[in-house]
């Protein structure tokens, strides 16, 4: 696929509204950006043609039993490090994978479907990988959905309002039905599949595969995500932020970073910090700006540890196309 290397002003804010909601109708995103349908078609149509806009969805591990989210650093030979992070976007159970730091540090978010899988690849996998040099593993606590608001400050407030009236509530998991595996496999494949051609993988009707994704949506079994290379959109220091916080101010720190335009992703972890987030942001000075005028003045933080990306080799579950590059 020809990835697009560059987006101009209207294409980022179309882009940025479908990282908001990935399944907007072509007519919603032209009413919020004052745009006709016609021009959206024209220009969203062929970002998704090309792979440079790709919707998916995204499972959300508090909601399956078993499933155990856990994120790895990773060190590994400096000449090895791209064929690791690639082999590790190719595994089923991984989400996330960035290289970081110096260029010898991988990031890697698993969704492990039992403890058996988790003690595989921390006491099997990993170990026989000759690559692999030590590694640090945080099993992810609780994710901060709010987070997933992120649209990269191109969009106001009154732009992305009610966006997400259907995902706002946490109401109880709907019982497993059979057909769901087959629903989400095919929004993994496309997060914008039509609900016709969702019902016809899944071996039911357009109007109930509808209603059980609004369900499971509602209930966040599943997370909508719309997946693009962070730099189209003028993002150019992206990080991953290890943040130690007092134990008693940690959900509350949590929910005030998560909205910050900048952060992307946050979680409770395990480990020696507590807090993951993922910041993306225009440029150094503006991650420097986060960290001494956003996260400078929490007292209840006690220590952060900043690793900048270099490439990404996943994200949202999708491999990205002829990457990663360092």
């Amino acid at each position: 696929m020809d990835v697009r290397q560059d987006l101009d002003e209207t294409d980022r804010r179309i882009a940025a509204l479908l990282l908001a909601a990935p399944r907007a109708s072509w007519r919603e995103v032209g009413r919020r950006l004052d745009l006709s349908e016609r021009t959206v078609v024209r220009r969203a149509a062929p970002l998704y043609a090309d792979g440079t806009l790709r919707a998916t969805v995204v499972r959300n591990p508090a909601r399956f039993p078993g499933v155990i989210p856990l994120a790895l650093r990773i060190r590994a030979r400096p000449d090895k490090v791209r064929s690791v992070a690639g082999a590790l976007a190719r595994r089923d159970d991984t989400v996330w994978v960035d290289i970081l730091g110096g260029g010898d540090e991988i990031s890697a978010v698993f969704f492990l479907e039992s403890p058996e899988a988790r003690n595989t690849l921390l006491l099997r996998d990993l170990p026989a990988t000759d690559a692999v040099q030590a590694w640090s593993a945080y099993t992810l606590l609780r994710v901060y959905p709010t987070a997933f608001r992120w649209t990269a400050g191109l969009l106001s407030a009154e732009e992305t309002s009610g966006l997400h009236s259907a995902e706002a509530t946490m109401a109880s998991a709907p019982a497993p039905l059979a057909f769901d595996p087959a629903l989400i496999e095919a929004l993994t494949e496309d997060g914008r599949a039509s609900y016709a051609e969702i019902a016809h993988r899944a071996g039911t009707t357009p109007l109930t595969a509808r209603r059980r994704l609004e369900a499971l949506l509602s209930a966040q079994v599943l997370r909508l995500a719309t997946e693009v290379d962070l730099a189209l959109l003028g993002i150019h220091a992206e990080a991953l932020l290890w943040i130690s916080v007092q134990p008693g101010a940690l959900e509350q720190t949590a929910y005030a970073l998560t909205e910050h335009p900048g952060v992307r992703f946050a979680a409770a972890t395990t480990g020696p910090s507590n807090l993951l987030v993922a910041l993306a942001a225009a440029d150094l000075d503006a991650l420097y700006a986060f960290l001494t005028s956003t996260l400078g003045p929490l007292s209840q933080i006690t220590a952060v540890e900043t690793t900048p990306l270099l490439a990404t080799a996943k994200r949202t579950g999708l491999i990205r196309h002829g990457r990663p590059r360092v």
